[in-house]
């Protein structure tokens, strides 16, 4: 058994002691037996070559090939272990968390497959080449560290094959995660991904799952799904997140979602969507703060005591991709406990609970009081934030009603 801590770095000469560069990663069949397929060489001019695992001769102090050797490119199901499994987050789904990967593990007998991943602290002091010293001083403090290892077969990467989800019985247990646990699991993947998991979820745990996902991954799912899926999905939530979903997809498919709907949710939605006697626009306060992810706290800091000086309503800092597309919220006591060069998204809050333009004043105001926050940010169809509506202007509306 060998690491791929052990290899990343390591120089690659031919048979004839040629250098060709070093080892930057390999790259594996996305397969139930995951075999090493191909290495990826970092050469002298910063060029980057994949040989065919074939062409590998030994591995010891160097990494032989063959001198013969010859590249080639990926193929359609193969993933990279640095770039789309190292320092992920996967499923454990014998233990049924989220976890982070600190190595791999490479079986070299009769071939080379990954057996599995590294998940504890071993595993990343063997990146700091630290691993027997850490040893030495556990053994003379009579503490033994113990290496948390999970098999191949039970774990599912995050980063799957061009969307491609490979089904297995054993994910299955995904439903036995917190839903809010598997939304931020798959938030951190692409959309078609997402789509494929949540089906082979049963619907009720899936609706809960939706229900757990930020705004933008709610109203991209329901514009992918189709009418059929998208009223199963709304049946199952709670009706006023029901309604706010509804009213962002465009009239034809509300329509036709809502034809799929039973009689009796059908005329609850209905009633729900015609409530509406406060439109949403007429209460925006334009004062908020939106910063970059990547953006540190004491720039931030810096911004809100330049741009917030006329403002009469500071609670939160809102956080942006760059699109502008709202990804995360941040209170102010969280951001002044931090250090000034702590980046934003290490704390933000990713499930933002939001409204949309188009959402009901009722609505707005039952999601104040049911998640007990003082405003909600309000977003327009590109996701981008517009401005607040706070509970006090929702309140003084409804008695001037």
């Amino acid at each position: 058994m060998i690491y791929f801590s052990e290899l990343k770095g390591k120089k690659v000469v031919t048979e004839d002691m040629i250098q060709v560069g070093i080892l930057e990663d390999l790259i594996f069949s996305a397969s139930e037996n995951p075999s090493i397929t191909k290495i990826v060489v970092k050469n002298k001019d910063d060029i980057r070559l994949t040989i065919p695992v074939v062409f590998l001769s030994k591995i010891n102090n160097y990494i032989y090939l063959k001198k013969d050797f010859r590249t080639t490119n990926l193929a359609e199901d193969e993933l990279f272990i640095l770039k789309n499994i190292l320092d992920k987050q996967i499923i454990d789904l014998q233990g049924n968390k989220v976890v982070r990967v600190n190595d791999i593990a490479i079986q070299n007998k009769g071939g080379f497959y990954i057996a599995g991943v590294d998940i504890g602290v071993l595993g990343l002091l063997r990146w700091f080449k630290l691993e027997k010293t850490f040893r030495k001083i556990s053994s003379k403090i009579n503490f033994k560290p113990v290496s948390q290892f999970l098999s191949w077969a039970d774990i599912q990467p995050l980063e799957l094959v061009h969307g491609q989800v490979k089904l297995k019985k054993e994910e299955q247990r995904l439903e036995k995660m917190r839903p809010e646990d598997l939304a931020d699991y798959l938030e951190k993947t692409n959309l078609t991904s997402v789509k494929k998991i949540l089906n082979i979820l049963d619907e009720k745990f899936a609706a809960n799952v939706v229900g757990n996902l930020n705004v933008n991954y709610q109203s991209s799912l329901f514009k992918l799904f189709t009418p059929d899926k998208a009223a199963r999905i709304i049946a199952s939530i709670d009706p006023d997140d029901a309604v706010d979903l509804l009213l962002i997809l465009t009239e034809k498919k509300r329509n036709q979602v809502l034809n799929y709907l039973s009689e009796k949710k059908y005329k609850e939605l209905m009633h729900l969507m015609r409530l509406s006697n406060t439109p949403i626009g007429n209460l925006i306060l334009p004062e908020f703060i939106a910063v970059y992810s990547d953006d540190l706290v004491g720039e931030i800091l810096k911004k809100i005591r330049k741009g917030t000086t006329d403002f009469s309503f500071l609670q939160h800092v809102y956080v942006v991709n760059k699109q502008n597309e709202l990804i995360g919220v941040a209170n102010l006591h969280e951001l002044i406990m931090q250090s000034f060069q702590t980046p934003i998204y290490r704390f933000m809050i990713q499930n933002v609970v939001v409204v949309h333009l188009t959402t009901p004043g009722e609505i707005a105001l039952k999601k104040i009081l049911k998640y007990k926050l003082s405003a909600l940010p309000v977003i327009n169809n590109d996701k981008q934030i517009v401005g607040l509506v706070t509970i006090v202007d929702l309140i003084n509306a409804f008695n001037k009603g």
